[in-house]
């Protein structure tokens, strides 16, 4: 099983039996994730529908396409999950890069937990998975994952308008960037 520890949180890949988890996760955040989420049709948000979901990521690391990781607070007995993170669309060859996306449940908000998920999942990315570019791409009103970004120390590269469809509408992006030779200068946790 992948997993990760820092300082606080723990970062680990999902399980079919976590499939229960996962769908109560996006029930109890589905009105909070809406306005920045793709639309969903019901079954997502079932744990069947998850459990298919989390075959589909097993198989993407399998394939090094991608990598999905649940995010739990270490101080949590029960360990319920308060979000995820991925490393989707892995490129291989010469532009070694993938993106980032990530979400947080509601009552973690505004913690500092995503800041450190991210900077863990960068680590991830230019370590073990040896990339030299990650990229992620938010709608301009979305301050708090803009902060996270800068925070972490992603530049923004550019602008891409009506880049992603969310919530039923085409939304302007954002596109932001790190590279290797930027992160390797993070110390790790």
């Amino acid at each position: 099983m992948i997993r990760y520890l820092t300082k606080r949180l723990e970062l680990r890949e999902a399980r079919g039996a976590d499939a229960d988890e996962a769908s109560a996760y996006y029930l109890r955040n589905r009105e909070f994730l809406a306005p920045w989420e793709p639309l969903h049709g019901e079954e997502f948000f079932t744990s069947r529908g998850q459990r298919r979901l989390i075959r589909v990521d097993r198989r993407g690391f399998a394939r090094g396409q991608g990598l999905r990781l649940w995010i739990y607070r270490t101080d949590d007995a029960p360990q319920v999950p308060i979000g995820n993170i991925a490393l989707s669309n892995i490129v291989r060859g010469a532009f070694l890069s993938c993106y980032l996306g990530y979400r947080l449940d509601a009552n973690a908000a505004g913690k500092g937990y995503m800041t450190e998920a991210v900077e863990q999942m960068v680590r991830v990315a230019f370590g073990r998975l040896k990339l030299h570019r990650v990229e992620a791409n938010v709608m301009p009103r979305n301050l708090a994952s803009i902060r996270v970004l800068e925070k972490c120390g992603f530049l923004r590269e550019g602008f891409s308008p009506s880049y992603l469809r969310i919530n039923g509408v085409w939304e302007d992006h954002f596109h932001y960037v790190m590279l290797s030779g930027i992160a390797e200068s993070t110390p790790a946790p």
